[in-house]
């Protein structure tokens, strides 16, 4: 296109490559869920006992603490970093990248999912302890039926943020060369020099992922709070 004589920006999007991508987008964006699932599984696991630690006292709740203090206040990238080169060089033998991918991701959701147990747990009125030990049951009869289920509605919409935000940042583990979304994106770049295009279909697959998961914690919310 010319204005005045003058060449101007050719916009040429190549539409055909953002379809012919996808086949391979869509498989590292399988990676991804496959890989964000998995951690946010452990670290639901993970936090579960950090959160309950943090509301005791002595030394369950310092290492809870520290724990979580930790790795909220150091970058993913660098945890990524300690435990794919780091932690070999401790135990004298290679981890392969995607077990690596998982241990990072995995401590690092654990962590934050700790805070988010600890809050729904002390939102809940200091009377259910009350009653339920008036009642005669243990602290942990009291935990495990009254206190968790009840917080769990409380809980739902931090953790289901929680996965999201880990959904995305499942981007940094491509810095060890796992083939996720964002590295398939890399290597196709490699060979069509078009990054524009790719960058584009990964940014609509992330954000269809994001927009499914939100609409589907949304739908769970709702069905648990009726």
């Amino acid at each position: 296109m010319r204005y005045a004589g003058k060449e101007t920006l050719n916009l040429d999007f190549r539409w055909d490559l953002v379809w012919s991508s996808l086949p391979t987008l869509l498989t590292g964006a399988k990676l991804t869920v496959q890989l964000t699932s998995i951690s946010v599984f452990f670290g639901i696991i993970l936090g579960t006992f950090a959160g309950i630690a943090r509301i005791t006292k002595g030394l369950f709740n310092a290492v809870a603490a520290t724990y979580i203090d930790v790795i909220r206040g150091t970058p993913l990238l660098v945890q990524t970093f300690l435990i794919f080169y780091g932690l070999p060089s401790l135990i004298q033998r290679p981890i392969p990248a995607y077990v690596a991918a998982v241990l990072a991701l995995s401590v690092n959701s654990g962590a934050y999912v700790g805070e988010i147990v600890r809050s729904g747990i002390q939102s809940i009125d200091r009377g259910q302890w009350e009653a339920a030990a008036s009642l005669g049951h243990s602290r942990l009869q009291t935990m495990g039926y009254i206190i968790l289920p009840q917080a769990f509605r409380r809980m739902l919409p931090p953790l289901g943020n929680e996965f999201i935000a880990l959904l995305k940042d499942s981007s940094l583990v491509s810095v060890i060369a796992l083939e996720e979304l964002v590295r398939k994106g890399q290597l196709i770049i490699g060979r069509t020099f078009r990054p524009f295009e790719v960058w584009l279909a990964v940014a609509m697959i992330y954000f269809v992922m994001t927009f499914t998961v939100s609409r589907f914690v949304n739908m769970l919310e709702r069905r648990v709070s009726s």
